[in-house]
C-alpha cells in the first residue's frame, strides 16, 4: 500500500470513530446482474437514509469535531444538502446557523434548512456567488464558515462512506459517484486508492471532475439541468483533485433524459424516492460506461457499487 493511501485510509478510519455518534451507518443492497437496466451484479449504497438525506452529515460533524464554535456560529453556502447538514449539526450542537442559497436551490431543500433552525439567505445565481457572500458574512460577525466541500476533514469524513462499503460487500470491481464539487468521491478515491476503480458520474451540463482531469486542474465550467441544484458548482475541489488526480478516477457524462430514467428506474423498482444528482450514478452504470476514458465496456461478472447520495426531492416535484 503506497503511503498516501494509508494516510487517507488512517484518516478516514478516525474520522469514522470521531463522528459515529452523529450519523446513520447506512445499508448496503444487492441485486442481480439485470436489475435497473444494468447488465452485472450491482450494490446500491443506500446513503439517502442518512441523516437530512444525504451523505453531507458525515463530513460536515468531522469538520467541527473539537472547534471552538464562536457564539456568532455557523455560516455556509450550499445548494440545499451541505446547509441542511450544517444546519442540524448546529441544532444538536446548539449554536446558530446561516446558509446563503444560490437562486438554483430548490423550494423544497430551502424549507428542510428553515426546518432545521438555519437562517436562509438567497445570494446570487450560481454556488460561487453565494460563497463569497457566505466567507463575507462570516468575517463581519465572526460565525465559523464551513465549505461544502474543499477541506480535507471533509472528505476524511465523506470517505467514511466506503469504509463501511468494503465492511458491508468487501471490494467491488467499481464503485460509482456523483460528482458536484468532489467531497465525496474524494473522500472515497481516498479510502479505496488504486484497490478499486472509482468513477464519477457526471450530467453533461455539470462536468466538474470531467474538465478538471481534462485540464490537469480545476477549471471553471458552465453548470445547469436537472441536478444543478445538488451538483452544479462551477469548479472541482483544489483538495479533492489532489487526492482524485492521483487514483485513476476517470469521469463518465451521462445526458439529462438519461438521469431521469433513472431516477424513474429506482422509484419503480425498488421504490426509492431520490433527488436526480443520486440518480446519477445508475445513469452511467446503465449506459454501460459508455465512453469513459481508460475504462473497458462492462463485464457481464463485474460487481458495480452505486453510492445513492440524496433523497432531497419533494415528492410533488418527483
Amino acid at each position: 500500500m503506497n503511503p498516501a493511501m494509508s494516510s487517507w485510509r488512517e484518516k478516514i478510519a478516525a474520522a469514522h470513530e470521531r463522528i459515529d455518534p452523529f450519523i446513520v451507518r447506512t445499508p448496503c443492497v444487492t441485486l442481480p446482474a439485470g436489475a435497473l437496466g444494468v447488465p452485472c451484479k450491482l450494490t446500491l449504497k443506500l446513503e439517502q437514509l442518512q441523516h437530512t438525506g444525504s451523505f453531507k452529515p458525515r463530513g460536515v460533524f468531522n469538520r467541527l469535531a473539537g472547534m471552538q464554535i464562536p457564539p456568532a456560529g455557523l455560516v455556509c453556502a450550499s445548494g440545499g444538502n451541505h446547509g441542511a447538514a450544517l444546519a442540524y449539526a448546529a441544532r444538536r450542537l446548539g449554536v446558530p446557523c446561516e446558509v446563503y442559497v444560490p437562486s438554483v436551490a430548490s423550494p423544497f431543500k430551502r424549507d428542510r434548512l428553515l426546518a432545521y433552525g438555519a437562517v436562509v439567505v438567497e445570494h446570487g445565481d450560481v454556488f460561487a456567488q453565494a460563497l463569497e457572500a457566505s466567507e463575507r458574512r462570516g468575517r463581519e460577525t465572526g460565525a465559523l464558515s464551513i465549505h461544502a466541500f474543499d477541506h480535507a476533514d471533509t472528505l476524511a469524513g465523506q470517505g467514511t462512506v466506503a469504509k463501511e462499503i468494503e465492511e458491508q460487500v468487501g471490494l467491488p470491481d467499481a464503485v460509482i459517484v456523483a460528482v458536484g464539487g468532489g467531497g465525496l468521491i474524494g473522500g472515497i478515491s481516498g479510502w479505496f486508492g488504486q484497490t478499486t476503480q472509482v468513477i464519477g458520474a457526471e450530467p453533461e451540463l455539470c462536468p466538474t471532475l470531467h474538465a478538471a482531469l481534462l485540464a490537469d486542474g480545476p477549471v471553471t465550467v458552465l453548470t445547469g439541468g436537472v441536478a444543478a441544484d445538488a451538483l452544479g458548482c462551477r469548479e472541482l475541489g483544489t483538495e479533492p483533485y489532489r487526492v482524485v488526480s492521483g487514483n485513476g478516477v476517470t469521469s463518465c457524462l451521462v445526458s439529462e433524459q438519461a438521469i431521469v430514467d433513472a431516477q424513474r428506474a429506482l422509484w419503480e423498482e425498488l421504490r426509492l424516492l431520490v433527488e436526480p444528482a443520486a440518480a446519477v450514478p445508475l445513469a452511467a452504470a446503465r449506459s454501460g460506461l459508455a465512453g469513459t476514458p481508460g475504462l473497458a465496456p462492462l463485464r457481464p461478472d463485474a460487481h458495480l457499487c452505486l453510492v445513492i447520495c440524496g433523497a432531497n426531492v419533494a415528492p410533488a416535484t418527483f
